[in-house]
């Protein structure tokens, strides 16, 4: 799989578009299921996957087909993540000049079960708490299913890397979760 996506790189450097359309395939559903783990948002997730893509399209001379393809759109789409969130955060700080129209009873805090309230303490954990690769790691791991030699195959790491990462990653998610255990 590791020279089969070389040559897909090389070629997409070299504008091919049937090897970038190769490329898309292999990995968009991956690179989606990162992204929707992130922002809870279907819709969101596929906007940001395909502008990961565009953006790797449009760059595609800078390309460095012996590095891992999976960790440069993870990069990509993380950045993109980041984006979205900062001008959302734009948007809840001037967010009292929007005039309210009727609110529903789903708006209210209180119906959210308690499931729901430890998904989102562990995503807020996951992407607040965990450095980057740690993230990458666990997400692949534990959201994707992906097995540690996939992991680390996909990343260019080593077994014993990606081991040693999603235990940190649990160990910051107990330590961060203890109330809700």
């Amino acid at each position: 799989m590791a020279e089969q996506e070389h040559l897909l790189l090389q070629k997409i450097k070299e504008s091919d578009k049937i090897a970038f359309h190769q490329l898309f395939s292999n990995f968009y559903d991956s690179l989606f299921r990162f992204v929707v783990y992130r922002v809870q948002d279907r819709d969101l997730a596929e906007d940001i996957a395909q502008e990961t893509f565009l953006r790797v399209w449009k760059t595609r001379e800078a390309i460095q087909p012996n590095k891992s393809f999976f960790s440069l759109i993870a990069r990509i789409s993380t950045n993109l993540c980041y984006d979205h969130f900062r001008h959302m955060e734009v948007r809840h700080r001037h967010e009292d000049t929007i005039p309210v129209f009727g609110k529903s009873h789903f708006d209210d805090p209180e119906a959210v079960t308690q499931a729901t309230i430890l998904q989102e303490e562990i995503q807020k954990v996951v992407n607040d708490k965990l450095p980057d690769k740690c993230r990458n790691i666990f997400i692949l791991s534990r959201i994707e299913g992906k097995s540690n030699p996939e992991i680390a195959e996909l990343l260019d790491l080593s077994v014993r890397t990606v081991e040693n990462q999603i235990y940190r990653a649990l160990k910051i998610l107990r330590k961060n979760l203890k109330n809700y255990l």
